[in-house]
């Protein structure tokens, strides 16, 4: 099973039923895609910048992932993210940081094996990769 297998299957296990094949993976990867954001590296810059190093710093390494709580999503997210996306999957905004939470530390782990992001072209095929096959029809 490749790396990006082993993603969608994470990210599939991490849906509830409320939020509908794909949707969660999908808003995690609006996020990702955002440009305000920055790709990944501007997520993980977020969380740093949030008082989050060290849990964001333990889903990058190869050891445990330290978890995080929708509160601390919503944090550094923001609340207005957090309802935009509550809407769009239509569950509650505590339901849509609770599955932010448990979704992003391993979609994290999981893009950076080895402690380390894939260099730029190497993430953005993952990305790509990752949506073609779990959104194939």
């Amino acid at each position: 099973m490749g790396l990006f297998d082993k993603i969608i299957s994470m990210a599939s296990g991490s849906l509830s039923a409320d939020s509908g094949q794909g949707g969660m993976l999908d808003q995690v990867l609006n996020i990702i895609n955002n440009p305000s954001i920055g790709g990944i590296p501007g997520l993980i810059s977020k969380f740093q910048n949030g008082g989050l190093g060290d849990v964001v710093s333990s889903w990058i390494g190869t050891g445990e992932n330290q978890p995080v709580s929708g509160d601390q999503i919503t944090n550094t997210l923001g609340a207005d993210k957090i309802k935009e996306i509550a809407s769009s999957l239509g569950v509650s905004d505590a339901d849509a940081a609770d599955g932010l939470a448990s979704v992003l530390p391993q979609l994290i782990d999981k893009l950076t094996p080895e402690g380390q992001l894939p260099e730029g072209n190497a993430l953005e095929q993952g990305l790509s990769s990752l949506v073609q096959k779990f959104f194939k029809g």
